[in-house]
C-alpha cells in the first residue's frame, strides 16, 4: 500500500481501516465465510480487529480467536470491549479473562468501556489501569462517549490516559463533526468509527443512490460504499472499522486506505452532506 492512510493509537501506527465483527459469529451457517473474510482483510493489510464480549455473547470473540490461531499475534492490533455492568474493579478482571480466553491470547492491545453505565468512571479507570499494570491490556479507552462524558472522564484520576473513543460516524450520522471530533482532536484523542458505511446503507439513509456519491465512485472505479468509507477516514485521527461478511467486501474495504479523495470531491460530498451547525445528541446503535 503506497499511500495507505494511518492513525496512531498509543504510539502504534495503524492502517486507517480495521475489521469490525459486530454481527460475526452469530450463525454456524456463515462461520467459514466470516473467517475467510477476516483472513482476507488481514492479508490485504488490515491489522486492527474490533470485537466485544457483547457481540453474540462471546461468539464473535471466539471466531476472532480462530483467526488469531493462524496469525502472528504481534502483527495484529486486537480491540475488545467490556459491558458497562461488568466495568467494576471486581468484575472487569473476570470479563477481561473471559475475553482473553475466547480470543486465545494473553493480552489485548486496547480494551474499551462499551458504553457508559452506573459504575463510576473513576472505578472503571482504576480497573483499567490495574489491567494495564498486570500486562493484560496495552491501553484502554471508551465507546459511545459524548463531549460531556469525555470531559468528566478527564477529570477523574488517570482519566487522561484514555487512548481512544469509539463512536458512530458515517455520512448519515455526522453529529460528531460539530463538537466531539474537534474536542478530541484538541485533546489528541483518536477516534474509532463504527458502522462507517451505515451498516451497508441499511439504516434508512438511501446513501447508495445519492448522485454525488455515485458520480465520485464511478470516477474512482469503486463502489459507493468505498467512497463513504474514504470520507470517514479523511477525518482527522479517525480509524474506521467496517464489517465485512465476504472476502470481496473485506478486500474492497481495506483497499480504501489507499483511496485519496480530492479537495473538489470532498467539497462536493460535504455540500451534499453538510456539517451540522448545532449540537446533536450522540447517535448510538
Amino acid at each position: 500500500m503506497l499511500q495507505m492512510k494511518t492513525v496512531t493509537i498509543n504510539q502504534q501506527v495503524l492502517p486507517a481501516i480495521g475489521l469490525g465483527t459486530w454481527h460475526i459469529g452469530d450463525s454456524e451457517a456463515t462461520r467459514s465465510r466470516e473467517i475467510a473474510a477476516l483472513s482476507a482483510g488481514l492479508d490485504a493489510g488490515a491489522t486492527v480487529i474490533d470485537t466485544a464480549e457483547m457481540y453474540g455473547n462471546g461468539r464473535s470473540e471466539r471466531l476472532v480467536g480462530e483467526v488469531l490461531n493462524q496469525r502472528q499475534r504481534n502483527d495484529l492490533y486486537l480491540v475488545s470491549k467490556v459491558l458497562p455492568e461488568n466495568a467494576s474493579v471486581r468484575q472487569l478482571p473476570r470479563s477481561l479473562d473471559r475475553s482473553l480466553e475466547a480470543l486465545n491470547t494473553d493480552y489485548l492491545d486496547l480494551y474499551l468501556l462499551h458504553w457508559r453505565g452506573n459504575i463510576p468512571l473513576a472505578e472503571t479507570v482504576r480497573a483499567m489501569e490495574a489491567a494495564k499494570k498486570a500486562g493484560k491490556i496495552r491501553a484502554w479507552g471508551v465507546s459511545n462517549f459524548d463531549v460531556d462524558d469525555m470531559q468528566e472522564l478527564l477529570s477523574v484520576p488517570d482519566g487522561d490516559k484514555v487512548a481512544v473513543n469509539e463512536v458512530l460516524i458515517n455520512l448519515q450520522s455526522r453529529g460528531t463533526l460539530f463538537d466531539l471530533l474537534p474536542w478530541q482532536e484538541k485533546h489528541h484523542i483518536p477516534t474509532l468509527a463504527y458502522s462507517p458505511i451505515a451498516q451497508g446503507d441499511t439504516l434508512g439513509g438511501n446513501l447508495a443512490n445519492n448522485e454525488t456519491l455515485k458520480s465520485i465512485a464511478a470516477a474512482h472505479h469503486v463502489s459507493v460504499f468505498a467512497i463513504m468509507l474514504a470520507w470517514v477516514i479523511q477525518l482527522p485521527d479517525v480509524l474506521a472499522i467496517p464489517e465485512s461478511g465476504t472476502v470481496d467486501h473485506a478486500k474492497e474495504n481495506v483497499a480504501v486506505a489507499d483511496l485519496v479523495l480530492s479537495d473538489e470531491e470532498l467539497t462536493r460530498i460535504n455540500t451534499a452532506f453538510p456539517k451540522p451547525t448545532h449540537k446533536i445528541p450522540l447517535a448510538v446503535i
